[in-house]
Order: C-alpha cells, then sequence, then structure tokens
C-alpha cells in the first residue's frame, strides 16, 4: 500500500475548516484525502486523478466518507475549468502531491518499475498518446540526451543517450535499466543512506516519466490557475520530489507573495522528520510548502 508523506504537516499547513470545501488535486490511493476527510463535518472533499487506477482504489478506500466526498477523472493542470463544471466558485483548500505513487511502481504493466519486467509505457493517464518506448526507441541521440539531461538532470546524458541508440530496439524496462546500469560505470550509485541506495537508472527513468505525461508543463498550467481557485483566506499545499518540482512551486510562491495576493505561510521548505524517513525511505526527497490567499481587502 502507498504511504502519503508529510501527512501530518500537510493536514496542519491546510488548516482544516470542517463546514470547507477542500480539493486534492493529486488523490492517489487516498491517503491524504482520508485525513482530511476525517475532519470534516458538513463540508465536502473533491478529489481528483488522471490515473483511473488510483481513483478506483481512493473510491473504496475512501467508501464510508462517499457523502462528502466527489472524484472525478482530470488532470489537475485543468483544476479552473473542472471547478466551473461542478459549479463550485471556490475551495477553503487545496492539496498536491507531486510524487510517484507505490503502486505504480507495483504494477510491473504500468512500466515505471526499473526492477521488475514491464511495458515501457509510463503513462499516468491510459488515454495518452506518447509511451516511454516511442522516446526510447524512436527519438535520435541528441534529443534523447537532451531529455535525460533536462528531467533528469543526469549528468551522464550523452552516454546514456548514446548506449540506448546502439542497443535498440529496447524492448521492456528491465532491459532499459540494466543497460544504463551497464554503461554508468558502477553497479550502483553512491548511497543516501545507509540502507538505500539509488539505482543508476532512476534519473533516467525520471526524465522518461516526466516527459511521457508532460508533468512540468501540467504543473505550470497548475500554478497558473490554483490562486484563483481559492477562497480569501484559503490555503494551498504542495508537496513535490526533485528539484524540477519544487523550483517551479518557489517560483511560483515568490511571485504570488511579492504580487501581494499570495502569503508565503513557509518561509523555508518544510521536510520530513527523521523518523518518517526511516519509516518510509520514499519519503526523503519529499518537500511541503504552503501559501494562503490573501483576505479581499489585504490584496
Amino acid at each position: 500500500m502507498h504511504i502519503p508523506v508529510l501527512t501530518g504537516e500537510a493536514i496542519e499547513w491546510l488548516a482544516i475548516k470542517p463546514s470547507g470545501i477542500y480539493l486534492d488535486a493529486t488523490i492517489g490511493a487516498g491517503g491524504h484525502s482520508l485525513r482530511i476527510l476525517e475532519r470534516l463535518t458538513t463540508g465536502q472533499l473533491i478529489g481528483i486523478d488522471r490515473d483511473p487506477q488510483a481513483i478506483a482504489i481512493a473510491q473504496e478506500r475512501l467508501f464510508a466518507y462517499k457523502q462528502q466526498l466527489r472524484i472525478e477523472q482530470e488532470n489537475f493542470a485543468q483544476i479552473r475549468q473542472l471547478l466551473q463544471r461542478i459549479g463550485v466558485l471556490a475551495v477553503d483548500g487545496i492539496l498536491a502531491d507531486l510524487g510517484l505513487s507505490q503502486m505504480h511502481l507495483d504494477s510491473p504493466e504500468r512500466g515505471f518499475s526499473l526492477r521488475t519486467p514491464g511495458p515501457l509505457d509510463m503513462r499516468m493517464d491510459p488515454r495518452g498518446e506518447l509511451t516511454a518506448e516511442e522516446i526510447v526507441n524512436r527519438h535520435d541521440e541528441r534529443e534523447l540526451a537532451t531529455l535525460i539531461y533536462k528531467f533528469g538532470e543526469e549528468g551522464r546524458s550523452q552516454r546514456i543517450a548514446r548506449a540506448i541508440v546502439r542497443a535498440r530496439p529496447i524492448k521492456n524496462t528491465v532491459q532499459l535499466a540494466n543497460l544504463i546500469e551497464a554503461c554508468s560505470g558502477s553497479r550502483r550509485a553512491a548511497p543516501r543512506t545507509k540502507h538505500h541506495r539509488i539505482h543508476p537508472a532512476t534519473k533516467t527513468f525520471q526524465a522518461l516519466r516526466i516527459a511521457v505525461n508532460q508533468e512540468l508543463e501540467c504543473l505550470q498550467d497548475f500554478l497558473a490557475s490554483a490562486p484563483q481557485c481559492l477562497a480569501p483566506g484559503g490555503r494551498l499545499v504542495i508537496i513535490s520530489f526533485h528539484s524540477l518540482e519544487d523550483r517551479m512551486v518557489k517560483q511560483a510562491f515568490r511571485k504570488w507573495h511579492q504580487e501581494g495576493h499570495m502569503r508565503n505561510l513557509t518561509r523555508h521548505v518544510v521536510k520530513p522528520s527523521l523518523d518518517e524517513i526511516r519509516n518510509n525511505p520514499r519519503s526523503r526527497s519529499a518537500r511541503l510548502r504552503a501559501a494562503e490567499r490573501m483576505p479581499a481587502g489585504d490584496q
């Protein structure tokens, strides 16, 4: 089961009102949503996700709260249009957890795992047209190297791209992961913690996933819409997992603060505790930022 990260911190910064309306923009398996619903009385939670598998899991997990919950299959880039469509003028809080769900890694057929053979897919929404297979086997070497460097921040991008092009066709995730490991010059990259070592293919897989799902473009659209979806005093909480996302969120929060319509609540980024990292190593790279829409008279 997927373990949500920074849950207590996210709930604290949302400052949930029992009668409020909240939006979980990436409901996933429903871990954060459950904690929100537990604090609502007459309030409502709207949950969205682009992944129908995640929605099915969340609906089952949150069944006891079905009277206060509405779940829609939607990309969080479209939150403004979604709220207009369902007749919600504004919400009291928005939560977005940008991390990859454990259920994706545990489902080899989705193509996210580099340790279990699966197709080169990586689509969050199975209706999407672009797959990792098309990028890996059809992009030219220069395009591939640029993508791996830009979205994976991988210093060995040219070497990896060259090895991929020479080994085509690449048929599954483990073949790709083993190829990258072989050309990396070591069996494993240096450990981040005593018990957790990073696979040499991790950054390349991140780059492919970001490209397939247009994650940074979607985040940009989400950030452009989120403040307008909040009621005065409403809060936005975002959990990111790599520097590309966190940089975009940090810059947006700074811009809103300077413009005077959002107040940055987290002057310093919020990180998981040592206990949380120990219990859930996946949380180690999580970063939380929170902002509040200014009351109308203060803008």
